[in-house]
């Protein structure tokens, strides 16, 4: 562990000090380097001075600036590389945009909300960047979610590297977003300010980064508050650096973040560390935020006027300003001519994106890669028929989902695999000496997968849910294909985060220049018999509410390996539901469909022909609708219709549609509790668009508005059984 700090009278004493001095740094900078350093941290103030004159004139709609953290992000921008290195940093990291070679400009134009918009064609608000060409990775307004993004990302770098296959492996659109070039000693940037050290998903990263010797450069811009919240609210003791000493691994600095002279050497430093290969950095810049912390907020509410002044005499432009004058840099002649360009330039910029036109309101560019247009995963050309072969042996559905698994690992290297216990050993020298047989999964589903292809792609990971998929995301933009697993539904929620603001948002907030197709594979549903509340829980009703992510429930063994395969396929994040009820049950089992079997998502199934009335299912109703359906045939002759749904987004209006058309009664069911369940927004479309096809009211047959309990009796009240099916069938015929 190498650490570099600054003491808490340096600190005191940097305060008050007006300058920094080269007598700090190992290697003096030219006079070249810090006359580029000012310029740039004065284009980053002048920038943020001109977003705030328009947001005043109601000619933009929102300003967050970056003042106070120029000379930090300068130093990051000038050490490291763009379109080399990779970038997830947060909205104050202007100076660091600009210094990597996006333009102010190209800033500004975020500001207006044009449609030129590199970042985002109007999407996303100011200071959420992205540049695929400096591989700066689009941002979102949540805070600390990206620092899972740099740790997937430095994973996906390091496995390019040591599976150089991988990189040439490409699909779909992955080209026109994706840089897969590596070069084996990257860095990961990523930034926070010291309010976002308390989120968990902060402290996740580190644990992995650390564990794994990742290359990732952990800057926290210590402003002292967090909007109104100061430091030590927010951290024990008011200092990261103390409590993060301790993590195996790490090289750690502590300075002075508006000494531009000490952030350059510290960004040397880090940036040397990791690509060494020893393992990841941690910079703690304390800075100041000179303006408040958005033009939506005043900070003279709860800062007294006695720290704001204190402040200013620490800002890194008068700091900078007179280090080239004392060291004869640049007279006051040369500082005003530079800043004189400087300001012509931002206002030229400025006029620039005012003029530029403004997105149109059209109902499809709005809805433009909400998915991906390259590669349509509902295509009918997907559809394969499965492949004859001399194994007509019927499986489960977890012997299928393996055998998919399986077959695209040995198809595409840039699977992986990974998850709480999925792999079969962590200790791999346990398998290869033959002292254990192995997990693979609590269900057993990816058994094999890690003796098969190694510990290097399927592998366990720590027992967080954001850590899982936030990971995945980072790798995926990378250009990998993860296809990781939560272990249980009920315990999904951790990540939901990661979920609804990052995996799902990502193509449509960088208007398709980034994007994130990941696969997450997750158990889910009751009728366990003593599942209980945690075990048992259904809720793919809040999944569907989220664009972006599409959500697939197969029934029976060959729809889940056919629809996991395109899901692995497809260029859109995917989350897969898999029934633990039916993993094993002799309803569904299937023969070995073949590598290439695929089935095109927003499809349903017609699982039983007829003509009274329709039921639409998914999950484990669907066998629970055939027993119904056969019991009401034989009891009362009425022929039931149901189609299993198999995707819930996209799922299959025109096949809902015919089969109402012809039978006039529908029942629509679902596992899921009755009320704001799935079923609730298939009764209203089919009420609203096939109102006068209808002979009877909609029906909707679901779980009752409340948990699944332990005691198997209860359970079989709460959750909807045949019977209940049964009952509504002969209700709606006699209606």
């Amino acid at each position: 562990m190498a650490r570099s700090t600054v003491s808490a009278a340096e600190r005191s004493k940097s305060t008050s000090s007006p300058s920094p001095s080269l007598n700090s740094s190992q290697e003096a900078l030219s006079p070249e380097r810090l006359i580029e350093i000012y310029r740039l941290m004065y284009l980053s103030r002048r920038t943020d001075d001109r977003e705030i004159m328009l947001k005043r004139q109601q000619k933009i709609f929102f300003q967050i600036s970056g003042a106070g953290h120029e000379a930090l992000l300068v130093a990051a921008g000038l050490v490291l590389k763009s379109g080399y290195d990779w970038f997830f940093p947060y909205y104050r990291d202007r100076a660091l945009c600009l210094a990597l070679g996006v333009t102010a400009e190209e800033l500004l134009l975020q500001a207006v909300g044009a449609a030129a918009d590199p970042a985002s064609g109007g999407r996303q608000m100011p200071s959420h960047w992205s540049s695929p060409q400096h591989h700066i990775v689009s941002q979102s307004s949540a805070t600390s979610t990206q620092c899972l993004h740099a740790v997937g990302c430095a994973e996906a770098g390091r496995y390019f590297t040591r599976h150089p296959e991988a990189a040439a492996k490409q699909e779909g659109d992955y080209r026109q977003w994706r840089d897969v070039t590596f070069h084996g000693d990257e860095v990961a940037y990523v930034s926070l300010g010291e309010g976002s050290t308390s989120q968990g998903e902060f402290w996740e990263s580190l644990n992995t980064a650390s564990n794994e010797k990742l290359p990732v450069i952990f800057v926290i811009e210590d402003n002292g508050y967090a909007i109104s919240v100061p430091v030590e609210v927010n951290t024990p003791g008011g200092n990261i650096s103390k409590l993060v000493q301790n993590f195996p691994n790490f090289h750690f600095a502590e300075i002075d973040g508006t000494d531009p002279v000490a952030c350059v050497r510290a960004f040397e430093e880090a940036a040397a560390w990791c690509r060494a290969g020893n393992g990841p950095a941690f910079i703690h810049g304390h800075v100041i935020r000179p303006y408040s912390h958005s033009l939506s907020d005043d900070d003279r509410l709860y800062r007294p006027e006695s720290e704001r002044n204190a402040d200013a005499l620490r800002d890194p432009l008068s700091k900078t300003q007179m280090l080239l004058l004392r060291e004869g840099i640049l007279d006051a002649a040369g500082i005003n001519q530079l800043e004189k360009e400087v300001d012509e330039e931002v206002r030229q910029a400025a006029d620039r994106a005012m003029r530029s036109p403004l997105p149109q309101p059209d109902k499809a560019e709005i809805l433009k890669h909400v998915y991906s247009e390259n590669y349509d995963p509902t295509s009918p050309a997907l559809a394969t028929a499965p492949a004859r072969t001399a194994d007509s042996q019927e499986r489960t559905m977890a012997d299928l989902i393996n055998a998919c698994l399986k077959d695209e690992m040995r198809r595409d290297p840039r699977i992986v695999v990974f998850g709480e216990d999925v792999a079969d050993s962590s200790r791999e020298e346990y398998l290869k000496q033959g002292l254990v047989k192995g997990k693979g999964g609590v269900f057993k589903l990816t058994a094999g997968l890690q003796t098969e292809f190694g510990s290097g792609r399927v592998f366990n990971s720590p027992l967080a849910e954001a850590n899982i998929v936030g990971r995945a995301v980072g790798m995926a933009v990378r250009g990998m294909k993860p296809v990781v697993e939560i272990q249980f539904f009920d315990y999904i929620w951790p990540a939901v985060h990661q979920l609804r603001n990052e995996l799902s948002l990502m193509r449509w907030r960088s208007n398709g220049t980034w994007a994130s197709p990941a696969v997450v594979r997750v158990p889910i549903g009751g009728y366990l018999t003593g599942g209980s509340v945690y075990h048992s829980q259904s809720g793919e009703s809040i999944f569907t509410h989220t664009p972006g992510i599409r959500i697939v429930f197969p029934s029976n063994a060959l729809d889940a390996n056919g629809l996991l395969r395109t899901a692995i396929r497809c260029d859109d994040p995917v989350l897969f539901f898999e029934h633990k009820r039916l993993y094993r049950e002799t309803y569904g089992r299937a023969a070995y469909p073949g590598p290439d079997y695929m089935i095109p998502f927003g499809k349903a199934a017609k699982v039983r022909e007829g003509k009274d009335l329709t039921l639409v299912t998914y999950g484990a109703l669907v066998p629970r609708a055939l027993q119904a359906a056969q019991k009401a045939h034989r009891e009362h002759g009425i022929e039931t219709e149901i189609l299993d749904l198999r995707t819930l987004n996209p799922y299959d209006w025109e096949a809902i549609a015919e089969s109402v058309r012809k039978t006039s009664r529908v029942i629509v069911a679902h596992e899921d509790m009755l009320s704001w369940g799935y079923g609730a927004e298939l009764a209203a479309r089919i009420a609203d668009e096939l109102f006068h096809d209808l002979d009877a009211p909609v029906k909707r047959i679901a779980a009752m508005d409340t948990f699944v309990a332990y005691q198997p009796i209860l359970e079989d009240v709460i959750l909807p059984q045949p019977e209940d099916i049964y009952q509504g069938i002969v209700a709606l015929k006699q209606f």
